[in-house]
């Protein structure tokens, strides 16, 4: 029997001789519980849901798309636009979207706008008409300027009209499978979307026209394209093509997580003197634990940074693998773009894109340029490698763990928007690995958590540690860590925030130079949130999820337990006198990395 009020959910099973007594349970909330009978019990079997799967996840007039994993899940329907865009740049999309302010959508040569492949919104406020064809649905849509959007009632059939008038809830895209929704847009809107569509069915008919002559040029041009490859092998200069195939053995396959990114640029040897003036003086941008840093102009205008490995450096060439590998699989506006590679015999390089504000400590802790950061650009910082943490631990698909979070690590493009850089110390665990052991301590004292630097763990609790360290530094526009000659190391978090706060003083340590005009209770809260981040152990410090969200949202947040201190007793005295206190460990060598 078919009852058109009822959802049917089925599951087979592969092995009946193995089947438990089972049982599912539906809350009156909309979850799903799954039970299986075991010793005497119930036992109860957590649902995966993904983000997507969230009611009203994104909003009213919003859509989740899964696959949108470079950038927010959530986007709002054809015309419409963000409620709040600062929520919604902080991925809290719970507001929604709104038409766009000063248009409207009746009687003005307004229509509609398919998108493809979609779970329709939210059908219970919805009006059903069997009798009535796709077309038939879309004048009846058109004729009422209430009506938001249609759709038919079954999928790929196009028969029944589905319509609804007001906000359109819980609507998401699928990959391949799913029904066409019609919103409802203004006619600029139209036009923009009848424009894109006119030029890619042009598109479309020149490349298909353009095939057949680009394939036989090819044919044609191909016994002079060998020849003149085999010829620039044998050269004076050779290039670094001719030395690709002992890279990718280099990077193997299991280094590269199982495959191979043809698509990833390699920049010849010779391409890379030019561009950097044979690594001039007069172009480095700083010297970091593995090699230098040098800014590069290319042929066409665009400029460059080329971290140039050291060729002494035997324990870097590891290092240089694991950023290629890593950061050619991370796609975010709050992580530094890679461009490219460059090996040519014990040269080997990795090209980025130029950020030219150089690196956040170049600021932060600068008596003149410290100024140019009033509150709202610190705040937007914080929260931008917040969010760029976030994806390494959670959205991206590889889950990554930083290990050396600091300020020299978090590069300023021409809008001072923060992106993390250096991925050498990185490391990959599993989705659901919760931490990881190590007996080669990297890092940089005075961001280091204090169970990785004594212990050798690390986690995504480790990272959470180092921003909250970071966080406090962007606000007090100081470092964490100092040396003197004639005492132990200092950390502002054990001597003086710590301390303040609990004496409900903690706005006097705030950077003199943001002078009266920032929000006392929003830095207030950050400087809690930064506490909460640097708690003693691990399993206290919350999420960089829970961060993000406490960031963006004025909720309770709970009291820090004490920071911990226990850095103060790892150095010893010929580690102070070489000013070893402030720079980044490892087992070859310490970082000075400056901005790039």
């Amino acid at each position: 029997m078919n009852y058109q009020d009822e959802i049917t959910l089925m599951y087979s099973i592969t092995d009946l001789k193995a089947l438990p007594k089972t049982r599912f349970f539906l809350h009156e909330l909309g979850t799903l519980q799954f039970f299986i009978w075991s010793e005497s019990r119930w036992v109860g079997i957590p649902f995966t849901f993904e983000h997507c799967d969230k009611y009203l996840f994104c909003g009213p007039n919003g859509y989740c798309d899964p696959s949108n994993v470079d950038k927010f899940v959530c986007m709002c329907l054809p015309g419409f636009e963000p409620k709040s865009p600062r929520d919604w740049y902080l991925r809290d999309g719970s507001h929604g979207c709104m038409r766009k302010q000063g248009v409207s959508t009746c009687n003005t040569g307004e229509g509609f706008v398919k998108l493809a492949h979609v779970k329709v919104p939210d059908t219970s406020k919805a009006l059903v008409n069997m009798s009535l064809s796709l077309e038939e649905c879309e004048r009846e849509c058109l004729r009422n300027c209430s009506c938001t959007a249609y759709s038919s009632t079954y999928e790929g059939e196009g028969i029944g009209c589905l319509r609804w008038h007001g906000e359109l809830v819980d609507t998401r895209t699928f990959p391949n499978v799913g029904q066409d929704l019609y919103i409802r847009v203004d006619a600029d809107v139209l036009a923009q979307y009848a424009e894109k569509n006119g030029l890619h069915q042009k598109k479309a008919k020149l490349a298909i026209l353009g095939i057949f002559a680009v394939v036989m040029f090819l044919l044609v041009e191909i016994s002079i394209v060998y020849w003149l490859v085999m010829r620039k092998k044998k050269g004076k200069n050779q290039s670094i093509a001719s030395h690709l195939p002992n890279f990718e053995d280099s990077l193997s396959k299991r280094d590269l997580d199982g495959t191979r990114n043809s698509n990833f640029p390699v920049f010849d040897l010779r391409t890379i003197i030019a561009a950097t003036d044979n690594f001039s003086v007069s172009n480095k941008l700083g010297k970091g634990g593995f090699g230098s840093v040098y800014k590069g102009l290319l042929q066409n205008g665009m400029e460059i940074a080329v971290k140039r490995l050291s060729k002494y450096s035997g324990q870097g060439i590891e290092q240089f693998k694991n950023e290629v590998a890593l950061i050619a699989k991370l796609q975010h506006r709050n992580l530094v773009r890679i461009l490219g590679c460059c090996i040519h015999g014990e040269e080997k390089m990795l090209v980025y894109e130029y950020l030219p504000n150089k690196s956040l400590d170049s600021f932060i802790f600068d008596e003149t340029k410290k100024s140019c950061l009033d509150w709202e650009k610190r705040f937007e910082i914080i929260c931008g490698i917040a969010r760029g943490i976030l994806y390494l631990h959670q959205d991206s698909r590889l889950r990554i763990i930083h290990r050396d979070l600091k300020a020299s690590n978090i590069l300023l493009d021409n809008t001072l928007n923060p992106k993390i850089s250096d991925f050498g110390m990185a490391r990959i665990v599993g989705g659901d690995q919760i931490e990881a052991n190590t007996n080669c301590i990297v890092g940089t004292y005075g961001y280091m958590s204090p169970e990785y630097a004594m212990q050798g763990l690390y986690s995504i609790k480790s990272d959470v540690y180092s921003f909250g360290v970071l966080l406090l530094e962007i606000i007090i526009g100081k470092k964490n860590s100092t040396y003197h000659p004639d005492g132990p190391p200092s950390n502002f978090i054990g001597y003086q925030i710590w301390d303040l706060w609990r004496e409900g003083k903690e706005m006097e340590i705030v950077d003199p130079s943001l002078g009266e005009t920032y929000p006392a209770i929003e830095v207030s809260r950050c400087i809690q949130i930064g506490l909460l981040c640097v708690q003693e152990h691990a399993t206290d410090r919350p999420t960089m999820s829970a961060i993000v969200f406490m960031l963006a949202n004025d909720t309770t947040l709970p009291s820090p337990k004490e920071p911990a201190f226990a850095l103060k007793s790892t150095f010893n005295n010929k580690d102070i006198l070489n000013g070893e206190a402030a720079n980044s460990v490892n087992e070859i060598t310490i970082s000075e990395i400056d901005g790039r």
